[in-house]
């Protein structure tokens, strides 16, 4: 590779590159599908393992069920990222994949609630638990495989490969669900056939078996060890020094934290605020979302090659920022062209709830055991199951709540009186047929939906995503030496993306349950992505013009 200027020149990549990215990113993809499924197929996870509590509680379940994979992604990057120092790139994420893909494929046999009882969500979870330890292991090893193979100059663009698996492998499931979707049809779909996708996994884990079997080893960690460098204690170099230890914390804080809320709104949260929230049908949502990744996918290739030019800092710290100011307006101008009707509605008949605060409960409740009956809970349970925003009210105490849609008034009851079933009856049927006469919708109407503007706001929030996602592979590897970069960049990586991220759904649906406000959920993400963006624009160094090779 020639020089010019002290910087490599920009030559084409040579054969062995492109298998080194080829093969690494299309087992990346792979795997990121396994890991996505949870996720796009939650409602119907729901419905079969966790049929056993009521549905609002099995949602929440379910979405934390998810977030549980999140949740050990960490504790998988200290396990897989120490055997990676000490082993080797190559091998360590060739057993993450099997760990992935057969976790995977053992979720489409499982059988539901009905059929065993507690055994299944329980099974359920431990298989999430598996797939979040792979996943754990399996980023920094794909991502630090890559760089380490990339020329100096160009590792913000190599790299950037790695960094459009995450949103290829939803995608791919998304193609994958809305094609067993459209041929069986959705009454088949939801008996049985949203099992067919996890299904599916153990073909794509056996090309990705092959493809990382005819990898070689990284040439850099390769010289390392001929040298007899590489590191006895990965662990303690990385986590018990203090001059490794605040790179650590800066990368997590000033990098990572902002860049997973960023990356979970633009695609599932988008995607949860479609379904759940503005009443999309799912296959129509999963064709918008598909759509949005497939304009925006390319802009990783973009600012990761842009990084290599200007720096991966100033590009990271824009998106977190645009991001940051501008989702409040996005989110409300999706719900104008994907759901009009119901802006009409809210706009037209506001909802307000009138209550007593000290009887208004916080109702997050992942397990179905809590009970929640005074008037203001069911008022309010029964708004945020719909998806409505409403104002809260105060009201004398002793007094039951009341639901006011525009000027009608509907009465609420207390959960604990005898009759509580006939009375639920009848404000069930009363506050249904006060908000169909209002104009508030049961479901999008698909011939209202204006896809050209849907997608074009889909796409703005995946170019942020892009923006935050594309350069920080190369910069988390250019912050760590080569001796325990692994351990090193894993650790931060995936606690920001497996905690920040990952329980960005659940906490925002809570937030949302609490305020009365469809929006509200949205302060999570702008507070994790400004505080990320000071501290980073204070404290986190460029690193474009890091010698990796000289990092032993």
């Amino acid at each position: 590779m020639a020089t010019v200027g002290g910087q490599m020149s920009h030559v084409p990549m040579t054969h062995d590159e492109k298998r080194v990215i080829f093969a690494s990113s299309l087992g990346t993809v792979f795997e990121w599908y396994d890991f996505y499924l949870a996720g796009s197929l939650a409602v119907f996870i729901s419905k079969s393992f966790f049929s056993g509590v009521n549905p609002t509680a099995g949602f929440i379940f379910t979405l934390l069920s998810f977030a549980a994979g999140f949740a050990v992604r960490p504790f998988g990057a200290i396990v897989f990222g120490r055997l990676g120092d000490m082993v080797g790139r190559k091998y360590t994420f060739l057993i993450t994949i099997v760990i992935m893909g057969l976790s995977t494929f053992l979720v489409g046999f499982l059988p539901g609630y009905a059929a065993i009882g507690m055994a299944s969500p329980v099974i359920f979870i431990a298989m999430r638990l598996l797939q979040g330890l792979a996943l754990g292991g399996e980023y920094g090893g794909a991502a630090t495989y890559v760089a380490e193979h990339a020329p100096a100059g160009r590792r913000g663009f190599y790299t950037s490969w790695i960094q459009t698996t995450a949103t290829l492998g939803l995608f791919l499931s998304l193609l994958v669900i809305l094609g067993v979707r459209t041929s069986i049809g959705e009454e088949a779909f939801g008996s049985w056939g949203w099992r067919v996708p996890f299904l599916a996994s153990i073909l794509l884990l056996a090309v990705s078996v092959w493809i990382r079997l005819q990898l070689n080893e990284s040439p850099v960690f390769a010289r390392i060890k001929a040298e007899g460098k590489t590191s006895k204690a990965p662990l303690t170099e990385a986590f018990a020094q203090w001059k490794n230890l605040k790179i650590v914390i800066l990368a997590l804080i000033g990098l990572t934290a902002g860049q997973a809320v960023v990356w979970y709104t633009g695609q599932f949260y988008a995607l949860f605020f479609l379904t759940q929230t503005l009443k999309v049908a799912g296959s129509t949502a999963n064709i918008l979302i598909a759509l949005a990744l497939l304009i925006g996918t390319p802009f990783f290739l973009f600012f990761g090659s842009l990084s290599d030019r200007i720096g991966r800092k100033p590009i990271i710290m824009a998106g977190l920022l645009i991001a940051a100011l501008t989702y409040f307006p996005l989110f409300k101008a999706l719900t104008h062209f994907a759901n009009p009707a119901l802006e009409t509605a809210t706009q037209k008949s506001p909802i307000v709830v009138i209550a007593n605060p000290d009887e208004c409960s916080f109702q997050f409740n992942p397990v179905g055991t809590s009970k929640f009956t005074s008037s203001c809970d069911i008022a309010k349970s029964a708004l945020s199951k719909a998806g409505l925003n409403y104002d809260n009210v105060a009201a004398p105490a002793g007094t039951l709540a009341q639901i006011k849609v525009g000027d009608t008034v509907i009465n609420t009851f207390d959960g604990k009186s005898a009759d509580a079933k006939a009375q639920g009856k009848v404000f069930d049927e009363s506050l249904g047929s006060t908000l169909k006469a209002a104009g508030y919708p049961a479901k999008a109407d698909p011939s209202q939906i204006n896809w050209p503007m849907s997608v074009v706001i889909l796409t703005i929030m995946m170019i942020y995503v892009t923006m935050v996602y594309g350069p920080i592979a190369a910069m988390l590897v250019e912050m760590f030496p080569t001796r325990i970069r692994y351990t090193s960049m894993s650790l931060p990586y995936h606690i920001g993306n497996g905690w920040f991220g990952g329980f960005l759904p659940a906490t925002a649906f809570a937030i949302v349950a609490a305020k009365g406000n469809i929006y509200s959920g949205l302060w999570y993400p702008i507070v994790i992505a400004i505080i990320t963006f000071v501290i980073g624009m204070l404290f986190v160094k460029e690193t474009k013009d890091s010698d990796i090779y000289a990092k032993d």
